[in-house]
């Protein structure tokens, strides 16, 4: 169902600016915002899919990733279709890009999915034993209003929320989302605007701005970056990355580097997949650069995804895919007595 906008300004002859991403969407009357999921009905900004999920899952929380929040647990995750972004390497793009489609009818639009109301998702998650709900999937800014409405009856009920996100929110939805949410995972897809733009369809400063923010209001923080072949494979933005990583958000922050896979890929299918040597030897800049928690992704057999004491080195959490086995003794390294970043 439809439900008004929580942000956006009325203007002038019936038009409105959005304000729940950092496009801020300029939209005429009919007209819909970047995100497919956002229209202008007589001069008011409505959210089109209100308690309409595209997709439900019980996942480990290891899926999203998190790797320090909840370490082994379930996750109840759910999304509706659409996303402000238009990443050409999107592995989802057949739900985050449905709604984009110019034919569509409005009523065909709120269709994309199946009904799954707050109360339900939170009601699934304590019957499933899972001790948080991750928005997910696609970009949960815009499902904002399905979103919060779910965040705080899942507070309420004792479950944690988490985002998976690219981080290309307003500064109006950061404030409304904070008081709810618990972690994050934010995309940090480049260093640099224009690949961003070309990309991605997004701008660089407004992500690097939301890690800044909930970083600022204690919301626990793990970073992903999807290394892509002749995109985003240059060990100099790696070093810059991890610098800005070190010094603005914290060393101890978890930074995924994971691997692409052009055959899943939205609109690079013929961009080779990733190598695990250069997944692992940008873990290994990342580590020397000062990172003291630094995962590969979407590769097998790797050191990097373990858990080491970054005091002693010892094995603190391992990993075999999604298989936990945690070693830590309540958060603290069971040779040195370290206590690790980890939310438990």
């Amino acid at each position: 169902m439809e439900k008004l906008s929580c942000f956006f300004k009325k203007l002038d002859e019936n038009k409105v600016q959005c304000l729940v991403c950092s496009h801020y969407c300029l939209l005429k009357e009919g007209e819909k915002g970047k995100c497919g999921v956002r229209v202008n009905k007589r001069g008011n900004l409505y959210f089109l899919l209100y308690g309409k999920s595209i997709a439900a899952n019980i996942d480990p929380i290891e899926k999203k990733p998190f790797y320090h929040f909840l370490p082994g647990s379930f996750s109840f995750s759910f999304a509706t279709t659409g996303c402000n972004f238009s990443c050409l390497n999107c592995q989802n793009w057949e739900i985050s890009q449905g709604p984009k489609n110019k034919n569509l009818k409005e009523e065909e639009i709120k269709e994309m999915g199946f009904d799954l109301m707050p109360q339900e998702i939170v009601k699934k998650a304590k019957e499933n034993n899972c001790q948080s709900i991750s928005y997910t999937y696609t970009e949960p800014t815009i499902f904002l209003e399905y979103a919060i409405d779910t965040m705080k009856l899942a507070k309420k009920e004792g479950l944690k929320n988490d985002w998976v996100s690219n981080g290309f929110m307003s500064s109006k939805t950061i404030d409304l989302i904070s008081p709810y949410l618990d972690a994050i995972n934010i995309d940090l897809k480049f260093f640099d605007d224009n690949s961003y733009q070309k990309i991605a369809g997004g701008r660089l400063k407004p992500v690097l701005d939301s890690i800044r923010e909930f970083k600022k209001r204690k919301v626990w923080i793990e970073l992903t970056t999807l290394i892509i072949p002749g995109y985003s494979d240059r060990e100099e933005m790696i070093k810059k990355m991890a610098r800005f990583i070190k010094n603005e958000v914290g060393k101890e922050t978890p930074w995924h580097l994971s691997a692409f896979s052009g055959a899943i890929s939205w609109k690079m299918k013929n961009v080779p997949d990733t190598s695990q040597e250069t997944i692992k030897k940008f873990c290994e800049i990342a580590k020397r650069e000062g990172i003291f928690y630094v995962y590969s992704g979407n590769i097998f057999n790797s050191k990097f995804e373990n858990t080491y004491c970054p005091k002693c080195n010892e094995l603190v959490i391992k990993r075999d895919g999604y298989f936990i086995e945690r070693k830590d003794l309540d958060g603290k390294c069971p040779k040195c007595g370290y206590k690790l970043e980890l939310v438990l």
